[in-house]
């Protein structure tokens, strides 16, 4: 089959592989219709993580059962199904407890796993034509048959989740003022999923101007933050106090307000203390990693960033953090799809074929010509007119 295949940073090619096959009773096989490109993809397509050649990318995947294993009981063949990018059991104490993103069996040694991504498992991704589930009872969410919704439903693999989960993390309830910084995919869907619970003013930090209009458009209120201090720009339009809470959808490759050709990965962090009032909450769901070859400095070479926790302490602000646990939260919001309570998918901005990903990720990377957010579709026929 055809998947998207890492060579060296900053180029990925698309070739034939070794097809997947059931490797236990409770697998499926699924043949992709749709599967996207995700920021954290980038991370390793720069050569930022310790992803080695030969990975097949891809963690956000949505398609129709081909085949199935003997032990399944609630899937069959042509179902169509959106997969959690994490890979979860089922029934080890963390997923158990719903934190599915902190599986401790399908990664040994190591609390998550996901397919297609660096020290996550053995799991392919699913930028590819198939892509094996396992416990696949537990990780298939099914859909409703058809074509219809196909961009908003694969965005329930990751980014839609996340961006809930980030105001889930800060406890963004109704009335509140929340501040989220990045507009880019996740932190649209941050904002969004804060307009969605109920918050009253929400502004998005980033310095893209198609990002800020995105976010305008569905109501959030945009911050330049090349255009001044983002924490006083805020702190401008709430009397001086600040937001009840906090959301952080960039993560370590932040870069400097003053100068944006300068990476400084605690400055979110830091400015989001500064931005929140006192006693408020921060959400993490921005992605820190504890070791980052490309680092600007050998503390945070080691996921060693300079937080300012005493400032933190002096206003007893709270944080949350950590990646996504999905099923958590995407049967709720598939049925908001369905029912038209919510469109995530105002963020894509590129459909297309597989053999287009190598300079797919190069313009995302890039973040030119329009490229926000890109589903590729592996068998063609559900690209967009």
């Amino acid at each position: 089959m055809k998947a998207v295949v890492y060579e060296k940073p900053f180029s990925v090619t698309v070739k034939d592989v070794e097809d997947p096959h059931i490797q236990h009773p409770n697998d499926v096989i699924v043949r992709v219709t749709s599967s996207a490109i995700c920021g954290s993809d980038l991370h390793m397509y720069e050569g930022r993580t310790a992803a080695e050649p030969g990975i097949v990318f891809g963690h956000e995947n949505l398609g129709i059962i081909e085949e199935v294993g003997s032990g399944v009981t609630s899937l069959s063949e042509g179902d169509r199904v959106v997969m959690p990018f994490n890979v979860a059991c089922g029934f080890c104490k963390n997923c158990l407890a719903g934190n599915t993103g902190f599986c401790l069996t399908v990664n040994p040694g190591f609390a998550g796993g996901a397919y297609g991504y660096v020290a996550m498992g053995p799991y392919l991704g699913g930028q590819a034509e198939r892509v094996r589930v396992p416990y696949a009872d537990f990780n298939c969410l099914k859909l409703p048959p058809g074509e219809e919704h196909e961009t908003d439903f694969v965005l329930l693999a990751d980014i839609f989740p996340t961006g809930y989960h980030g105001c889930e993390l800060a406890g963004v309830s109704p009335g509140e003022s929340v501040a989220v910084f990045g507009a880019g995919p996740v932190g649209l869907m941050a904002a969004y999923s804060a307009l969605l619970r109920g918050a009253a003013k929400v502004f998005s930090v980033d310095r893209v101007p198609e990002r800020l209009a995105k976010a305008e458009q569905i109501g959030a209120i945009p911050i330049d933050f090349t255009k001044g201090d983002p924490a006083e720009q805020i702190k401008e339009q709430t009397n001086g106090e600040g937001t009840d809470k906090g959301v952080d959808a960039v993560g370590y490759q932040a870069q400097s307000h003053q100068d944006t050709s300068h990476e400084e990965p605690a400055v979110v962090l830091n400015t989001l203390v500064e931005t929140v009032r006192p006693t408020g909450k921060l959400g993490v769901p921005g992605l820190y990693v504890p070791s980052d070859p490309g680092a600007p400095d050998e503390h945070a070479k080691h996921g060693q960033l300079l937080v300012s926790i005493g400032r933190m302490f002096e206003k007893g602000q709270q944080m949350g953090t950590g990646q996504t646990n999905v099923k958590r939260y995407n049967r709720q919001l598939r049925d908001l799809i369905i029912s038209g309570r919510a469109k995530p998918s105002f963020v894509v901005s590129h459909e297309l074929p597989l053999s287009d990903a190598p300079q797919a990720y190069q313009k995302f990377d890039k973040r030119i010509e329009g490229y926000t957010k890109v589903v590729l579709h592996p068998d063609g026929h559900t690209l967009a007119a």
